[in-house]
């Protein structure tokens, strides 16, 4: 009998679907067409791991099913391949990020045939290629023509280690997602993309991705943050100076006794300029200024404030209410400013405890919870405590004894009758920044003339190229700020001389498109062609890890979204069917490279084959879910292959197999296995 040679088998096998073209999909033949796509690596290391082999092996078992049932399907594959970690090789190892990110992209190409993925190569897409790029700057420039990118001073997240900004959604717990330093306060001048434009849209078209995790829809719907109020006017005493709130709870008006503005309010300045607070206030901001966000709003953040002895009027009673800054107020958020309610709200209390304000009572409990207090024998002090929950107005004229919701229409009316503010919508959501102070991103194709200010490059003249020969530091500036070829230059509307723009674009606008650049790779004259991509999209099945819930998918979708405003393509929702797949542990821990318990796929292959480790990696457990790595469970997968090939070595002695055998010849056993066979199939492609 012969023996289970793994090696030559899958060599011949990849070698001979290789040179056949077996993966590769028609594009022209729309019938039962099935789009799977698994999102594409970033080439930041130099290979790609066990834990990294689940994402992409649930993908090829998805494209083979598909295949095996007939249909026509899309499986490509291209690699995400701007970023600062080839930059910061560069830096470290003395190696162009160029030369850096495609020999990790050969190596990985290398592992996907040793894995033997069934993908289409010849609609491969890499992002830092200038056939991919001049398309990413395309799509800058409609946003631009559109109103949607602009650049504007703000205060922008910075992580003083990689030396860059970072966007919103790059902050985690403070810090920079990639290399953990806490992120500090710079005010710069940035490129955004408008995406707050569209956030009623994102927020309303969840509800029809019913084929995505409810936990990412859950995700998505907390980063967009939508919240009904009012927005509330506050005349600064002594000037004509006015600040505006923004609260979910107008309600609570009568117990405001006192308001805080974000440090970076651009009002601060203002308000105490030639005052005798001038320089303390000064000094306050430039220290919240070095405080990450977690330090100034995590649960257990020390809140810090000052006085800065302007004075504002509580529109509802007259009463004169003292301006505080503090850290816990964030300039993007709301309008950077608050009415501050020590009795109803939990941060304004404690903060009121700490600088001796004055706490007034407007909520009234319940009878419900003063039941329950009085059953615990709990004594309630509103000088004590904040009280959060329902109740009745009380000590609040006009709205005493009207329960929260009446109240709170009542007041957001009295306050567009008295022209104090109105009712409002605002969101969590904050535009895309989008600049980065780096090299290895797509150019952000932009000019300044001193006579025309920010002028677009003509599309003709795309892709505006990234110079290879340049000097890479870490300065905290882009390092194409010190080429003059690249920097100098004309402008596109008067011919005078000109600068480029040096920022280059976050690596999540090359991600937010590229599902739409599979169906054109090879396309020299368009980003994508509108016939084929709405024949083809959205994609049927989108798969990837759930640490891109926020970031990728809610950018991807509003990309697609202003596409289709601009008549490019039929759909706005990119992604029909989503799954993400959990993660791979080794001890407890995600498989990292960095973290040294990462699995080499190779020396798995060498031992066991491809087949032994995508085997195990599907069942290593439900494919949604984390699951722990063993290394002697793997053997388990190569034993239960070698059975399966000796039962066939076997059937093939059969004297009734090698004839094709008489259906009344087959025994007892045969027609078992043949029950058994058609059950499975049955519940694997109708449940």
């Amino acid at each position: 009998m012969e023996a289970y040679n793994f090696t030559d088998i899958e060599q011949r096998w990849k070698k001979h679907f290789k040179e056949k073209g077996v993966y590769g999909c028609d594009l022209s033949k729309t019938h039962k067409k099935y789009y799977t796509l698994v999102m594409f690596p970033y080439p930041s290391g130099d290979f790609l791991h066990a834990g990294h082999g689940r994402n992409y092996i649930i993908g090829d078992a998805v494209f083979r099913y598909f295949r095996a049932l007939g249909h026509h399907v899309l499986n490509p594959m291209g690699f995400d391949a701007f970023g600062l970690p080839a930059e910061n090789a560069a830096i470290h190892k003395g190696i162009h990020p160029e030369d850096w990110t495609l020999k990790n992209i050969e190596r990985m190409k290398g592992q996907f045939y040793d894995w033997g993925m069934g993908y289409d190569w010849d609609k491969e897409v890499v992002s830092c290629l200038p056939d991919y790029y001049r398309w990413t700057q395309w799509i800058f420039l409609k946003l631009y023509e559109k109103g949607l990118a602009y650049r504007k001073k703000a205060y922008v997240n910075w992580c003083p280690k990689d030396m860059t900004v970072l966007a919103n959604e790059q902050v985690v717990d403070g810090g920079c997602e990639r290399c953990g330093t806490p992120v500090e306060q710079k005010d710069l001048e940035q490129w955004f993309f408008k995406i707050t434009a569209y956030a009623d849209r994102l927020l309303a078209d969840i509800a029809g991705l019913d084929n995505w995790p409810d936990r990412v829809k859950t995700m998505q719907k907390n980063w967009i943050g939508k919240s009904e109020g009012a927005e509330v006017q506050f005349k600064v005493e002594g000037s004509g100076q006015t600040i505006t709130v923004f609260t979910t709870r107008p309600d609570t008006l009568f117990g405001a006794t006192y308001m805080v503005l974000a440090p970076e309010h651009p009002l601060v300045t203002e308000m105490v300029k030639g005052t005798a607070k001038e320089a303390e206030v000064k000094a306050f901001v430039e220290k919240i200024k070095k405080q990450s966000a977690m330090d100034r709003t995590g649960e257990n953040a020390e809140k810090l404030g000052l006085d800065t002895g302007v004075k504002a009027v509580n529109p509802v009673n007259g009463k004169s209410i003292q301006v505080y800054i503090a850290n816990y107020v964030l300039m993007e958020y709301g309008t950077g400013a608050i009415m501050a309610v020590p009795a109803h709200d939990t941060r304004d209390f404690d903060f009121a405890q700490k600088y001796k304000i004055h706490i007034v009572q407007v909520i009234d409990p319940t009878d419900e919870v003063k039941h329950a207090w009085k059953t615990s024998g709990h004594l309630y002090d509103p000088q004590q405590e904040a009280y959060t929950d329902d109740g009745k107005l009380i000590n609040s004229d006009f709205l005493n004894g009207l329960p929260v919701d009446a109240a709170k229409k009542k007041m957001a009316e009295w306050l567009d009758e008295k022209k104090w503010g109105r009712g409002a919508v605002t969101y969590r959501l904050r535009d895309w920044l989008i600049s980065r102070q780096r090299y290895w991103g797509a150019p952000i194709p932009m000019v300044h003339c001193p006579k025309c200010g920010w002028v677009p490059v003509p599309e003709k003249d795309l892709p505006v190229r990234l110079p290879r020969a340049v000097e890479f530091k870490p300065t905290g500036e882009s390092p194409l700020k010190s080429v003059p070829s690249f920097v100098n230059t004309s402008c596109p509307k008067c011919g005078g001389e000109a600068r480029r723009e040096t920022d280059t674009m976050d690596t999540f606008v090359d991600s937010s498109w590229y599902f739409l650049r599979y169906v054109s790779a090879k396309d020299s004259q368009q980003a994508f062609d509108t016939k084929t991509a709405n024949q083809w999209l959205p994609v049927d099945q989108y798969i990837g890890g759930v640490e891109h819930a926020i970031l990728h998918l809610l950018y991807s979708r509003f990309i697609t979204k202003v596409l289709k405003d601009l008549g490019l393509i039929s759909f706005d929702e990119p992604f029909r069917r989503l799954f993400t797949q959990g993660m791979i542990t080794k001890g407890g821990v995600k498989m990292s490279k960095s973290k040294g318990n990462s699995v080499q796929p190779d020396e798995l292959i060498q031992k066991y084959g491809a087949d032994t480790f995508r085997l195990y990696t599907l069942f290593i457990g439900p494919p949604e879910r984390d699951a722990e790595w063993d290394d002697r469970a793997v053997e388990g997968g190569f034993r239960f292959l070698n059975r399966v090939w000796k039962l066939f070595q076997e059937l093939l002695e059969r004297p009734d197999f090698k004839t094709g055998g008489a259906p009344e010849a087959a025994t007892e056993a045969d027609k078992e296995a043949r029950r058994k066979t058609h059950q499975t199939i049955h519940k694997v492609t109708r449940t």
